[in-house]
């Protein structure tokens, strides 16, 4: 028996999702227009869809789970649940305004035409904001709206924002973040389900590691207990003692967003020829 799930066949979360069943260590063979992969060592069988579709996939059992981004899931509102959040494919659903516009909260938005594609999420925020605008639906080509006479604002995805300045918007509110996440039936047979728990098991490994760095560091022997105390490591570091007397090896992970600020206590602490090294999995 396999675990079928689906896919982006292309577009921003398809190389990600990929790398990650990859990484994972499952043998996919992939190619151009290719629909349909089975991993060779792993019960897995991919399927290669529209971003769109893969919730309603997910949904009638088509596929038993998914990779897509959390704006697809919570504006498709389908019977699927959220299993994992895989980190990558970051975005930002906004509301933008001509750069002219004066905005300061979203009360500037009543009686406003506002164009997006995701009307539901928009609806909610707007309901939750009690503020009533006309919400224009449209399927592509968000940010010219506006400039055409279509809309007053937009709310589309955001990542750097350089379509909006090229369109002539800016980026006024943040009203739903995004990233990829793991999906799947609600319901899934007891085989199926112990192949999910599987590969959630990889991919938590695999996530730990992206954000993690192992660390072998010199130290003196006087200092180990400082030094011990600045590096929350997964439970002690690991300390072993050098050839020359009076110093001790140290080993441990360290997050990479403290990094620079632990290496620097470190090194204020006596710490001497750090080594910092990524980390391909970490299973706790």
């Amino acid at each position: 028996m396999k675990l079928k799930i689906a896919i982006q066949k292309s577009g921003r979360l398809n190389e990600d999702s990929v790398r990650i069943l990859k990484e994972c260590g499952i043998d996919l063979s992939t190619g151009l227009n290719k629909l349909r992969s089975e991993a060779y060592n792993f019960p897995l069988e991919v399927l290669f869809l529209r971003d769109d579709d893969i919730p309603q996939y997910v949904e009638d059992g088509v596929a038993d789970a998914g990779i897509v981004g959390e704006n697809i899931v919570y504006e498709m509102n389908k019977k699927i649940k959220v299993v994992e959040k895989l980190g990558f494919g970051k975005c930002r659903l906004s509301i933008a305004v001509p750069k002219n516009t004066e905005y300061k909260s979203a009360a500037d938005l009543k009686g406003k035409k506002i164009a997006t594609s995701y009307p539901l999420i928009l609806g909610n925020y707007l309901k939750k904001q009690k503020v009533r605008s006309k919400i224009e639906t449209v399927s592509g080509s968000v940010e010219i709206a506006p400039s055409v006479g279509l809309a007053d604002a937009i709310c589309d995805l955001v990542s750097s924002g350089s379509t909006l300045f090229a369109n002539g918007l800016k980026e006024a509110e943040v009203i739903f973040k995004s990233e990829a996440v793991l999906v799947s039936c609600e319901k899934l047979e007891k085989e199926k389900a112990a192949i999910l728990k599987k590969l959630v098991f990889r991919m938590k490994a695999v996530k730990r590691s992206r954000h993690s760095k192992y660390v072998l560091l010199n130290a003196p022997n006087n200092k180990l207990d400082t030094i011990c105390k600045i590096l929350p490591g997964m439970k002690s570091p690991t300390i072993l003692p050098l050839v020359e007397k009076g110093w001790s090896s140290v080993h441990s992970v360290i997050d990479e967003e403290k990094f620079w600020e632990i290496i620097e206590q470190l090194k204020e602490n006596g710490a001497q020829g750090i080594l910092v090294v990524p980390i391909e999995k970490m299973v706790l």
